[in-house]
């Protein structure tokens, strides 16, 4: 069976660079930053003010020893930076119109070693959706005489998420029960079947197996197999959330091989020791999913409470911010609140006691002095 696939690439529908708002407290370097969205990364372009840059460009909270992070000495003009997708602490989430939204946080800081006040951090975003895929089918069937059909079928947009619940899990901690399920679109011409599964941290420095070619997992304490559904459009598997020591983000990333109901083969039996390796010959596609997020320990804040590092510096160097804890802030209002309530307590009683002062300087009695006459032992002579 011959088949010519022809497959529209991934469209971009936008993309978005937004300053993170910060109070400096130096003069800036005034970085402007363009998004290009590509296929596997996104390629930014940075200019600066006087077209010129001595410093490091990387995601935050990947600044140090990381793979993400670019060094440039004395560049003149335009700064190319490559962001990957599936790694630097990129996540994704899907949108009500049926894109899919990759974002992250970068920052620009105009020295090689150092946190200055002049950096400055933009958040990046791309969305991309994907276009109807075409398979075409040559299928040759062998009767009495040989008869050429030509067939095409949608090709089924595949997806991973990750769910704590019934919700995306985005901020997590160790131990915690997610789920993941790979789906493909619901049709009635493929299946699929899963294959090399494996999570990476946020640099792809180190990688651990989780599903091996057979289809079958590798470590069951780590994450088991997976179950299908019995129309074979999705399989999900429960595991606990783990992390890598070094790293907050971790990746997972599954081979999904489609293929044709009629001839799918069966779930794998890992059980069995003689396992039969998946072919991939005669697949209509081979389609590698992956999908990230965060995972704390159990002391950890999560990372939407953070503060951006380079924001927290900022307004620490800057000498008209005054930083207040949170318990002395509450403990103020506490005090501010009692003082205005035995002011309004004092005004209260002050005014009463005027009042009643006012009333009895007000009110007399009335006494007859004129002469007194008893008519009864009155007599004249």
């Amino acid at each position: 069976m011959a088949l010519a696939i022809t497959l529209l690439a991934i469209c971009l529908v936008g993309a978005n660079a937004a300053q993170i708002p910060l109070t400096l407290g130096a003069p800036s370097i005034n970085p402007e930053v363009r998004v290009n969205c590509k296929s596997e990364q996104m390629s930014i372009t940075v200019r600066t003010n006087n077209g010129m840059f001595d410093g490091m460009i990387y995601p935050r909270g990947l600044g140090r020893n990381s793979s993400c992070m670019s060094q440039y000495s004395r560049a003149v003009g335009p700064l190319s930076y490559e962001l990957p997708l599936s790694a630097c602490n990129t996540m994704s989430s899907s949108m009500d119109d049926g894109t899919v939204e990759y974002y992250n946080t970068i920052v620009v800081q105009p020295h090689r070693k150092l946190v200055t006040s002049q950096g400055k951090g933009f958040h990046v975003r791309c969305k991309y959706t994907t276009r109807e895929k075409i398979v075409t089918n040559d299928i040759n069937v062998n009767t009495l005489e040989p008869t050429l059909l030509l067939g095409t079928a949608p090709m089924p947009g595949c997806t991973m998420v990750i769910y704590q619940g019934d919700e995306v899990a985005q901020n997590v901690k160790i131990g915690e029960q997610l789920t993941l399920r790979v789906s493909i679109d619901t049709q009635e011409v493929y299946s699929m079947r899963l294959t090399h599964c494996s999570v990476t941290d946020a640099t792809n420095s180190a990688s651990q197996p989780l599903i091996d070619d057979y289809g079958c997992a590798v470590d069951r304490e780590i994450m088991g197999p997976f179950e299908y559904s019995s129309d074979g459009n999705s399989a999900k598997v429960d595991f606990q959330a783990h992390k890598f020591p070094y790293t907050d983000s971790v990746y997972y990333h599954c081979n999904v091989h489609l293929c044709l109901k009629s001839s799918c083969p069966p779930p794998p039996d890992c059980q069995n020791s003689r396992r039969r390796r998946r072919s991939e010959e005669g697949s209509p596609a081979t389609i590698e999913v992956y999908s990230g997020l965060y995972v704390n320990e159990a002391n950890d804040i999560p990372k939407s409470e953070q503060l951006d590092l380079v924001e927290r510096e900022k307004a620490l160097e800057n000498p008209n911010n005054i930083c207040i804890s949170q318990r002395n802030f509450a403990i103020g209002i506490a005090i501010a609140g009692l003082v205005l309530m035995l002011m309004v307590i004092a005004a209260f009683v002050i005014l009463l006691t005027r009042r009643r002062t006012k009333k009895d300087v007000s009110s007399g009695s009335s006494i007859y002095s004129g002469p007194y006459t008893n008519t009864a032992y009155s007599h004249s002579s």
